[in-house]
């Protein structure tokens, strides 16, 4: 055999695609998922809402609260808010009944969600509670303060009773429903079952297993609840509380209906400004309402924050 038959060979034939592997000429453009058309178009209404009754009224408040009478931006608007002192008073007064009420339908409610959860109540009660917590964390306004007027009021049911049955007489204890003292009381008709659907939630996040470890461990009762659930639930009762801070700050209806102006909180300042009954300058009011939207914003933005984090041990 030759050098030349040794060395030569045939050039190998060209490969050939088939046609699931010849990639396309020109690739379309992907059509969008239809999941995903549906989702966005859902959407669309819960977006214009919040741009026609949040976004843009919080702007307007913004712009007006820096505004002069004579058009221009100015500071004396925000400024007159600390000078007055039935105005300042005022936001003090409600931070006051605000915080009362939330720290005590933070208490109260913590219990009774550790009743609901850990409690062993039967499922039907369970759901029976559950069910009235919905319904009274949305009862307020003039009806609440009707009801509370009939029950504890001066001449309510409680003082009949208690007049008629046990000859007490109820107006003698000191007892004003139409003080601080009662309306923080009447704020806690909604600020209890609003911590418990609330905090159900976290309370059912505990898992079995960490009690478990801590059995097996060695540890009581006492020890998991201290270095265990109470850190992991913690974040979750400060948001909570948070939560109801802001819920009370901005409730107007029920104070109204039950003290009328003898307390004068920030929402019924405001709404004396609406009327026009006390302020003349229009630019003070929307600094107000711009006050609330800030002090109502800063405690929702610490509930979300904590309630991530508190949801960290829940994934």
């Amino acid at each position: 055999m030759s050098v030349t038959d040794a060395t030569f060979r045939p050039a190998a034939p060209p490969p050939v695609h088939s046609p699931q592997t010849v990639p396309p000429a020109s690739a379309g453009a992907k059509a969008p998922d239809a999941s995903l058309v549906w989702a966005v178009a859902g959407m669309l209404p819960f977006a214009a809402f919040a741009i026609l009754f949040l976004i843009w009224p919080t702007g307007l408040l913004l712009v007006h609260a820096f505004e002069a009478r004579g058009g221009g931006f100015t500071l004396d608007n925000i400024a007159e808010i600390f000078r007055q002192e039935s105005i300042l008073k005022s936001f003090l007064l409600s931070i006051e009944i605000s915080a009362v009420s939330a720290v005590g339908g933070a208490f109260f409610g913590f219990f009774v969600a550790y009743a609901i959860v850990l409690g062993g109540l039967p499922g039907w009660v369970r759901g029976a509670v559950m069910t009235f917590c919905g319904v009274a964390s949305n009862f307020a306004g003039v009806p609440l303060a009707f009801a509370f007027i009939a029950t504890l009021g001066r001449v309510g049911l409680v003082a009949f009773v208690l007049r008629d049955w046990f000859g007490i007489n109820f107006n003698a204890t000191g007892f004003n429903l139409y003080t601080f003292t009662g309306l923080s009381i009447v704020y806690l008709y909604f600020q209890i079952p609003l911590m418990v659907l609330v905090f159900v939630p976290a309370l059912e996040g505990l898992k079995r297993e960490w009690r478990e470890a801590t059995a097996v461990l060695g540890g009581t009762n006492f020890h998991y609840w201290r270095y265990v659930a109470m850190p992991v639930l913690w974040p979750s009762i400060l948001g909570a509380t948070l939560l109801l801070f802001a819920n009370a700050f901005g409730a107007v209806a029920t104070a109204y209906a039950l003290t009328g102006s003898s307390l004068t909180i920030v929402p019924i300042q405001l709404f004396a400004q609406i009327r026009g009954d006390v302020l003349n300058n229009p630019g003070l009011g929307y600094a107000i309402a711009l006050g609330m939207v800030v002090i109502t914003t800063l405690t929702s933005g610490g509930y979300i924050l904590l309630r991530a984090r508190s949801e960290r041990w829940t994934r």
